[in-house]
């Protein structure tokens, strides 16, 4: 079950958001530097977009300027989107005509006859774009919700929480398999704080951020007063709500405290569980859900059950039904009526992304369909658009990034030997797990029973196959050859438990990976994200899994030492810097991110380098106007060409564990002493960081 997303996705390696105008970097003002010159009389490198150049900037002042510059000026974000960039949103762009095709065939029945799922796909995007049917399923949803929503005892509580969970719909919390932190070969049942209608609970608590709590508050009210409610009423029970949704944000941890998996580990068992958060009808619960026997739970945050079941002991079924009603509401509203989605694009456009127009439903049902179908889906996507030579040559950027990253390791002065030797055995176990393009074995979906006469029970029929699939996982091995994301995703991810870096299909496609473009480029652009994604197992979170994917300390005391102050480095350069208006990026908050780019540029700049030792491919690059060192850093920085609307900045910054674009190009670059070089930068230049601010991790 989806809801309407309020920060335009939830992105592992994706684009965060820059601002539409570049912010004003916190190196000091120096004199002006001369301009390095380029023979533009040159044929321009594949894979680099001339229009996008902004000539008359110089990189070594500001080289996201000099090569998104001229994208910049020219391009306007489109009126139902928060951002617009030339890689991942354009990427998906293309992506979603493609999938649109696909669904558009399984809709009319016209997929190849050996298409897996057919009925499935076509019922699900069939219901979901027929408007008419749309406006009358909010009668079947309020017969959905009537018996569950209205419990008068904690013990009933539990339990329509229990089946609203088996629905997909996450009241208060959400449970579903868990990876042991401490012994990667155990999957067993995870609890994780939830159950928020806002973006993230800093949302509730912080000063600054009432004038949306009380929007938020006028929000919920119109959504129930559309639901049937009169308008006193409505503003009561939205006050409930607001009351209830500000209890679980006072309990939550926030996002930097998430980012410390020790903090997220506590192996309570279903015992201890009870003797910390007993008011909560656990048992109940758990039947309902379908898990009667679990036994094996570890709770991300003991501070938030508890709240969980203070709210339960406290007995106030007026707030219980205002906050279920609501949960049901808010989550189901791409099944209902247009009125409902109007007022839901409205409030989110006005706070958190500015776009003027909201998506067409088309768009809207392409994305929900990927998400409760993604394998069905990915399968048709894979076979139709993800050729085979794009595999091997991803693989062999991949063994070649593998290469540069142990070169590295067995020489980086600050490591002991135990700890190389431990870091260079994890290093080579990631790699080698490596996925490409899509699953080797692909989800079977024949058990989700969907019509042609409600998009509503289709989206919960599709919930209740992944709900019960989750469950259905615990106590089992591990599935090493599942994936997190489906092929078509424009993304990338590294799983620190399962200790392998993933590359679906989606973002194996230009501007980051070009067929056709150099070999220098696609290293900057493609090369770096595998870069950034290795290195990731190395960041502040990544470093504490060991090569068996179990949260173990496998550092010396003296090389983590070392790593904190290398890391303290890096939050420090990007606290200084502005995302949009006077909001400051989040050194913690972009902190392992921002060492994965840095890392991640690194890596694939030094993987250039030896493979162009090569002389036969130097020669060739000589003839181009860029040298190969720079055809790769302009690679890297044009996939990162973005524009953000305000409100989305705001949200980004608050929330997105990325920096914005623009520092994720000039932020890392200036660390790089292959970057001055390649543009014959002189040490006062602005993009050029020296002796103490020089941040250098891996």
């Amino acid at each position: 079950m989806r809801f309407e997303v309020l920060c335009g996705g939830v992105l592992v390696l994706g684009a965060a958001c820059a601002t539409t105008t570049a912010p004003a970097t916190s190196a000091a003002a120096v004199t002006e530097v001369p301009a390095p010159s380029f023979d533009r009389t040159k044929p321009l490198p594949a894979g680099l977009d001339e229009a996008a150049f902004n000539w008359t900037a110089n990189p070594c002042e500001d080289f996201y300027e000099f090569a998104c510059g001229g994208w910049m000026a020219k391009t306007e974000i489109p009126a139902d989107r928060p951002l617009y960039s030339r890689g991942f949103v354009s990427i998906a762009d293309r992506n979603e005509l493609a999938l649109k095709g696909i669904l558009e065939e399984a809709a009319a029945g016209k997929l190849p006859a050996d298409a897996a799922f057919a009925k499935q796909l076509g019922d699900s995007y069939a219901t979901c774009t027929d408007d008419a049917q749309l406006e009358t399923a909010l009668e079947r949803v309020k017969a959905f919700a009537a018996p569950l929503v209205a419990p008068t005892s904690p013990e009933e509580l539990a339990k329509n929480v229990g089946v609203l969970h088996a629905s997909g719909l996450t009241a208060f919390f959400t449970l579903t398999a868990w990876q042991d932190l401490k012994d990667a070969s155990q999957v067993i049942g995870g609890i994780d704080q939830g159950g928020l209608g806002l973006p993230d609970r800093d949302y509730y608590v912080d000063a600054d951020k009432k004038p949306i709590r009380e929007a938020y508050q006028a929000y919920v009210a119109s959504q129930l007063g559309l639901w049937g409610q009169g308008k006193d009423a409505a503003a009561q029970d939205a006050a409930l709500v607001l009351e209830l949704e500000t209890q679980l944000a006072q309990a939550s941890q926030t996002r930097v405290e998430r980012r410390d998996p020790t903090k997220l580990y506590n192996r309570l068992e279903r015992s201890g569980l009870k003797e910390k958060a007993g008011a909560f009808g656990w048992d109940a619960y758990l039947t309902a859900l379908g898990a009667p026997a679990l036994q094996t739970i570890n709770v991300t945050n003991v501070k938030f059950v508890e709240a969980v079941a203070a709210i339960a002991k406290q007995g106030k079924p007026a707030a219980w039904k205002a906050y279920l009603t609501w949960t049901v509401l808010r989550m189901a509203v791409p099944g209902l009526p247009k009125a409902f989605q109007d007022a839901a694009f409205a409030f989110n456009a006005k706070h958190f992304t500015g776009a003027t127009q909201d998506r067409p439903r088309w768009k809207k049902c392409v994305a929900f369909v990927d998400s409760d179908l993604g394998e069905a889906l990915g399968r048709e996507f894979a076979r139709r658009y993800f050729p085979a030579d794009s595999k091997a040559r991803t693989s062999a950027m991949i063994e070649a990034l593998q290469g540069s990253v142990e070169r590295n390791l067995k020489t980086l002065p600050w490591l002991d030997e135990p700890t190389r030797a431990a870091a260079l055995a994890k290093a080579s176990r990631m790699v080698a797990n490596n996925k490409i393009g899509y699953p080797a074995v692909w989800r079977d979906y024949g058990s989700v029973q969907t019509t042609r006469s409600s998009y509503f029970e289709n989206m919960v029929a599709a919930a209740r196959f992944e709900v019960r699939r989750q469950l259905l996982k615990i106590g089992k091995p591990v599935d090493r050859g599942e994936w997190l994301m489906s092929a078509p995703t424009v993304n990338a991810y590294y799983d620190p438990q399962k200790n392998e870096i993933v590359f679906p299909a989606g973002i194996l496609q230009p501007p980051f990976f070009d067929k056709d473009a150099t070999d220098a480029v696609n290293f900057g652009s493609m090369g770096m994200v595998v870069g950034h994604e290795i290195t990731h197992g190395f960041d502040d979170e990544g470093r504490q899994f060991d090569v068996d994917g179990n949260l173990k300390d496998w550092w010396s005391e003296p090389v983590g030492k070392a790593f904190v102050g290398k890391a303290t480095c890096v939050k420090q350069q990007f606290d200084g810097y502005t995302a949009v208006d006077d909001v400051k990026l989040k050194g913690d908050l972009t902190l392992g991110e921002n060492i994965a780019d840095l890392g991640g540029l690194k890596h694939a700049h030094q993987a250039l380098d030896t493979w162009y030792a090569d002389p036969k491919k130097a020669a060739e690059a000589s003839a181009q106007r860029f040298t190969p060192s720079q055809q790769f850093f302009l690679g890297f920085a044009q996939s990162w060409c973005t524009k953000v609307r305000p409100e989305q900045a705001k949200l980004r910054a608050a929330t997105d564990p990325h920096a914005s674009p623009y520092w994720r190009v000039n932020g890392p670059v200036g660390n790089l002493e292959a970057f001055r070089k390649a543009f014959g930068c002189g040490e006062r230049s602005k993009m050029v960081r020296t002796g103490a601010q020089q941040c250098v991790v891996f």
